[in-house]
Parts: structure tokens; sequence; C-alpha cells
């Protein structure tokens, strides 16, 4: 973006031992020779016996040449430990790229839709779609008063009737919860408007999704 050129000094594929998908076969596939890449085989510890991996990196080496293989579970500090090790002697020591305080290279806006969308599918659990989205309509800064208005965007009428809850209970809850969450994080007073609005088979359409902030990746 504006330019800006980033170096790519490693990679680093992550698959469950034995198995790979079409997702990170074609991860595979987009990598360049340039750029070391090392392949994290995560769940290492429930093949039954070790040998029968070997055809399994084969394959995985036909598709990109590896710099490291590395078999490990990530819920095992040591293995992360080790991990971070191999991993140092490809990366050059330099400045930081940001300030030491620094929590994240996103936008305050970016921050806003990020925490309604968590508190969104936190409190409708497992039975609102993974399509729905957050989308910031407005943030401005009055002295220590952020103002922020927001749309959740849903393909049904029944999500819409989901999210907004009886009597509006459940998107109040929405609100106030994110609302907190936003003056914790900034340390300033806020005023959050949600609305929620159906806008059916928008995941699926490429115009759309691009005027709603996102990038469409292919492979």
């Amino acid at each position: 973006r504006g330019g800006a050129v980033m170096t790519l000094y490693l990679t680093g594929v992550v698959a469950q031992a034995g198995h790979v998908n079409l997702a990170e076969a074609q991860v595979l596939d987009l990598l360049t020779e340039k750029t070391p890449a090392i392949l994290l085989a995560n769940k290492f510890g429930l093949i039954p016996r070790r040998a029968e991996i070997a055809p399994w990196l084969r394959a995985m080496q036909e598709r990109h040449s590896l710099a490291e293989f590395v078999p490990m579970s990530a819920n095992n500090a040591k293995d992360v430990e080790r991990l971070f090790g191999i991993c140092e002697k490809y990366l050059p020591v330099q400045p930081w790229m940001y300030e030491a305080d620094a929590l994240t290279d996103r936008s305050d806006r970016f921050m806003a839709a990020e925490i309604i969308r968590e508190k969104l599918f936190r409190l409708t659990g497992d039975e609102l779609p993974y399509t729905s989205t957050v989308i910031i309509d407005k943030y401005e800064e009055e002295g220590n008063l952020r103002r922020i208005a927001a749309t959740i965007v849903v393909e049904r009428d029944g999500h819409k009737g989901m999210i907004i809850g009886e009597k509006g209970e459940k998107l109040k809850r929405i609100g106030t919860e994110a609302r907190h969450e936003l003056e914790a994080l900034t340390g300033r007073k806020g005023f959050l408007e949600i609305w929620v609005k159906v806008r059916s088979g928008w995941a699926a359409d490429e115009a759309r999704v691009k005027t709603f902030g996102y990038e469409v990746w292919r492979p």
C-alpha cells in the first residue's frame, strides 16, 4: 500500500502431520524459491508410527523445496521454543518496525469492527453463519469521546432477528460489551450505535465484498 515494499525473509506453512488439504497445497504452490519455507507438522504426537510420515513429507517436498521440516505440537511449550530457535537463523537483525508499546498495525476503525464482530459471534453462538460481517460507517473523535456508527451485515432476515433478539436485548448487549472493550482499549469514552441490515448473497458477490473492505484472493 502506498508504494511500501515488504521484504519476506521466511515463510511458515502449518499443516497437520500426515494430512494436507487443498488450501495448504495451494499455499505451497504459491511459494517462491527465493524465500526459505518451513513446514510445521503440527499434532505430530498423533502419528502412531513415525515411519508413516515419510511418504507425506516427500509429497510436500515435491510441491515446494522446504528449508526445514519441524514436527511439533503447538500445545507443547518446548516445541514452540524449538521452533523459535529454528526460525531465528533465517531472520536478520534489524531495527523494530513499530514502537515497543504498539499493540497492532491496524487502524482504530478496523479494531472497532473486529471487537463488535467478536461480540456478535460470541453472543449468538453457532447459530449465526460466519458470512456475517461488520462495517464501520462512522468513526469520529470529539475530544475525549469517540462516536462510532456500525452496521452488522447478514444474509437472511432470520439472522437479523437472531441478532436483535427479543425487544432488542441481544443487540443491546452486543453494543454494550463492545463499547466497554473499546473504551478499555482506547482509554476514551465511546458512543456506539449499531444497525443490522440484510444483504442476501453478499459473500458471493465479489464487487460487494470489495466495497466492504475485503480483498478477494484467488489461488
